[in-house]
């Protein structure tokens, strides 16, 4: 009896075993079943200041239209982080600083000749000719495991963020009031073996550390950079974008935060990496709320910041954007209160940008 049945299914397509084979996990964009709560937030509900964006405008007309898409949701002024110096952030700057405060425009690093001798004195000179012209803070430096090779016009790999060449450098960033925003290691999961456990798989063929390079630093080893850099510059005010990546743990990002009163975060990037897991990411913001920024780092589309804004203020759950976020996760607000929302929205960047 059970053999007819199977055959039954198998006549009639209830089972289509070719066509499940077909299916490969990068092409899979799953739908919500569930018939749950949409909401759609097309404004911020305070003033916004945007923390962590970048020259994603070809043109000036690209400018004036980013401009009014930052008016019509409630964003007060975007920060430009640039990676450059020299000419090339110059251009940048001329660019931007036509619009006022609605931008403010960052510089990079110089690291070239980083082996020299005489390098130190000679990248602090363009960190203050830079100043000069108009930057406000640096960033975003980035040091992914191989050194300062994911940031500014020239890598400089071997050189991490506890490197003795580069405190003189965060020093006088503290010294001239210019924040420094640092991009430290990436998600876990991309340290972690490609295999049926990997939480992170759909991911894996673009994205992964090459961690059987010797000269790699791990997760933990990188994080550690960051906190010699922050506890030896206590000067200096740090921004640990993306949460520090920290994103499966964010207790860690948690300890420094009460250790060292200079340090920061923004939230950028890395909504679908918290939002799966609303409630221990909402308490999270209501014990830091003092501590986190808001920002995109997503390009200067309309829709990218109403899906901010919707995981930060509702209650809304199950839910997939697929056009911002590869990941398969369902996606969830993390509900908000107010209070932690003026201060992540705004008040904390005003407290950094003086």
């Amino acid at each position: 009896m059970k053999r007819i049945i199977l055959l039954l299914c198998l006549s009639f397509g209830f089972f289509s075993s070719s066509a499940q084979g077909d299916i490969l996990l990068k092409d899979y964009r799953p739908k919500t079943i569930h018939n749950v709560q949409k909401t759609e937030i097309t404004k911020a509900k305070f003033t916004a200041i945007d923390v962590h964006s970048h020259p994603y405008a070809a043109n000036d007309e690209e400018i004036g239209q980013w401009v009014k898409t930052m008016d019509a949701r409630g964003i007060e002024k975007t920060i430009i982080l640039t990676y450059q110096t020299g000419k090339k952030f110059d251009s940048i700057y001329k660019a931007y600083s036509k619009y006022g405060d609605r931008f403010e425009i960052w510089c990079g690093f110089d690291y070239s000749g980083y082996g020299e001798k005489g390098y130190v004195q000679k990248a602090i000179k363009e960190l203050e000719r830079c100043f000069k012209v108009g930057a406000k803070g640096v960033g975003e430096l980035g040091d992914k495991g191989l050194g300062m090779a994911n940031s500014g016009p020239t890598p400089a790999p071997g050189m991490h963020f506890n490197d003795e060449r580069m405190q003189p450098l965060l020093k006088r960033c503290g010294e001239l009031g210019m924040p420094v925003n640092i991009h430290v290691a990436e998600p876990i999961w991309m340290y972690e073996p490609i295999d049926v456990h990997n939480d992170g798989l759909m991911n894996a063929a673009t994205w992964k550390i090459d961690t059987a390079n010797p000269n790699v630093l791990s997760h933990a080893e990188l994080l550690k950079t960051l906190e010699e850099a922050v506890a030896n510059n206590p000067g200096t005010t740090f921004i640990a974008c993306h949460y520090a990546n920290c994103g499966y743990d964010l207790s860690l990002l948690g300890q420094m935060f009460d250790q060292y009163p200079n340090l920061y975060a923004d939230i950028s990037a890395r909504y679908a990496e918290v939002a799966p897991v609303p409630r221990a990411t909402s308490a999270f913001f209501k014990k830091y709320q003092d501590r986190l920024l808001y920002g995109t780092d997503m390009g200067m589309d309309d829709s990218m910041y109403q899906t901010t804004f919707r995981i930060l203020e509702t209650a809304d759950e199950h839910f997939y954007e697929h056009e911002l976020f590869s990941y398969h996760w369902p996606l969830n607000g993390l509900n908000l209160d107010e209070d932690t929302l003026r201060k992540v929205y705004s008040e904390n960047a005003r407290k950094i940008l003086k």
